[in-house]
């Protein structure tokens, strides 16, 4: 992983030098300000014309991961990122069998994780690691573009069921409806061998996923997930994920298996 975000960080150095081609520095618009002219992320979150919140905007997760004396390079990154357990009293409730693969997987240093194999990370892993991903709230729909792998996800808030027997996949199919100020998402139809974060903490085709999504204010977004997977768990289990706001820059085409050269160096291999 760290292998690959070093590449990440070289790729994002290099473009850097044609931004203005990108929009990597152009100005958001209608960004509240404050007087000194930085954008004020306190602000009342914005609405849309139906007067819900508006959930558009470029978001990434909030940096929680505390940094040892000596210097670590994933300081930037969420705790939830490495274990999406991380402040749950007593940890995930693990079924024997899931306890055990978590176990396996650590072992072998993560090399099996399908996000450093190149491969689609799913929602939970989205949400956490530091790529940036853009939301567009529409009449009906919410789209959120991702950069990692350019990937896209589809959350239909028209009103249409959940689908009966779809075809398994990375992320599901999500409907969403509002209570209040929070948009409540359901997914479904999710493959098996996914995994929510970097410690290999799995989530089956069994699996019901809700999020709630709230707006909180101009710059924040917090999104609370409940896995709902009796296959690899004893019962559901919460987290709450947070959201920063990035202004003033844009997504960046980045898709790790493009040349990927660095799995044949992965430790345990």
């Amino acid at each position: 992983m760290k292998a690959l975000l070093l590449t990440l960080v070289a790729a994002v150095a290099i473009s850097a030098a044609p931004a203005a081609a990108q929009w990597l520095n152009y100005p958001t618009p209608n960004v509240p300000r404050t007087a000194a002219g930085a954008p004020n992320l306190q602000a009342p979150a914005p609405r849309a014309a139906d007067g819900h919140p508006d959930l558009s905007g470029m978001w990434e997760p909030e940096r929680n991961r505390p940094c040892p004396p000596q210097g670590c390079f994933d300081s930037n990154l969420s705790e939830h990122f490495q274990d999406i357990g991380w402040g749950l009293k007593g940890g995930l409730p693990y079924q024997p069998w899931a306890a055990a693969l978590v176990k396996e997987r650590l072992q072998r240093n993560s090399i099996d994780d399908p996000g450093s194999n190149c491969l689609p990370m799913g929602i939970i892993k989205n949400h956490t690691a530091p790529f940036i991903r853009k939301m567009i709230q529409l009449p009906g729909l919410v789209v959120i573009l991702t950069e990692r792998e350019v990937t896209w996800r589809q959350i239909f808030t028209d009103g249409r069921p959940l689908p009966v027997d779809p075809q398994p996949s990375f992320n599901g199919y999500s409907t969403g409806r509002w209570e209040g100020d929070a948009l409540v998402v359901r997914t479904t139809g999710f493959r098996d061998g996914l995994w929510l974060d970097r410690t290999g903490n799995p989530m089956t085709s069994a699996a019901t996923l809700t999020e709630r999504f709230r707006r909180t204010n101009y710059g924040h977004l917090e999104i609370e997930v409940t896995v709902d997977d009796l296959k690899a768990y004893t019962a559901p289990w919460t987290a709450t994920l947070r959201q920063n706001l990035v202004v003033d820059t844009e997504l960046i085409d980045y898709h790790c298996d493009e040349n990927e050269r660095d799995a044949t160096h992965y430790l345990g291999k």
